[in-house]
């Protein structure tokens, strides 16, 4: 084999071996935007929410290893909601990445429907704290952490449970106990103020018509506030 052979053959034996080799691709952008037009005669802009996956530097403390589900099971979402105020905001929810565009299409109800929310900030904002959160009457949905006075995971810890308006819609214990505090004077759920969900009204609807249980349907204990899809 002459010398011109030789270095063909070794070029083609390297080539074939590179080529073996497993080159990873690329990493998929896999965000989604879920667009939802106005029905005519709303006078609202279109609802928009943005679907992206997240990692565990963005979750903060609501996420440590050991929990039920990782950083890449979740979803961050951004969307608009009717405030308080009656103007348009933007906020975020992590969800498991199973209800993600499902959870984003239920909130689109509810903008439509103008039902007001008075924030939306992910847990972390708060220290992970739930009691916190509750208390400034956030909107919030994973957070990894045990069911309320038990051990078991809460449906929370999967991004598989949604807590609205936790001032206006408090959670009651079994003993009578009221969580956050501040949400005792919405024990009475005669009343009919912004923000308290009701059965049969449009943030109730739209859960429970795409499968979700409300904890305002409960006996005991009685959580007004809560939407799960286990």
């Amino acid at each position: 084999m002459n010398l011109r052979t030789r270095v063909l053959a070794i070029i083609t034996f390297t080539f074939a071996a590179v080529g073996a080799v497993a080159v990873p691709a690329p990493a998929a952008t896999t965000a989604q935007t879920v667009e939802v037009a106005a029905p005519a005669g709303s006078g609202l802009a279109p609802y928009v929410a943005v679907i992206k996956p997240v990692t565990a530097e963005r979750l903060g403390n609501s996420w440590h290893a050991g929990c039920p589900v990782g950083p890449d099971q979740l979803r961050l979402i951004n969307l608009g909601f009717l405030g308080f105020d009656g103007a348009v905001h933007r906020g975020e929810l992590v969800v498991n990445a199973d209800r993600a565009t499902e959870v984003a299409r239920t909130f689109a109800d509810l903008y439509f429907g103008r039902f007001p929310i008075e924030r939306m900030e992910t847990v972390e904002k708060y220290n992970s704290d739930d009691d916190a959160s509750m208390a400034a009457n956030n909107t919030s949905a994973f957070n990894c952490r045990a069911i309320t006075g038990g051990t078991a995971w809460s449906n929370h810890s999967y991004g598989r449970a949604i807590d609205i308006n936790t001032v206006q819609n408090p959670y009651i214990s079994g003993s009578g106990a009221v969580y956050p505090p501040n949400g005792a004077p919405y024990v009475d759920r005669t009343q009919n103020v912004p923000g308290m969900i009701h059965a049969g009204d449009v943030t109730e609807r739209a859960f429970v018509s795409r499968g979700w249980t409300w904890g305002g349907s409960w006996d005991t204990p009685i959580d007004y506030q809560h939407f799960e899809k286990p």
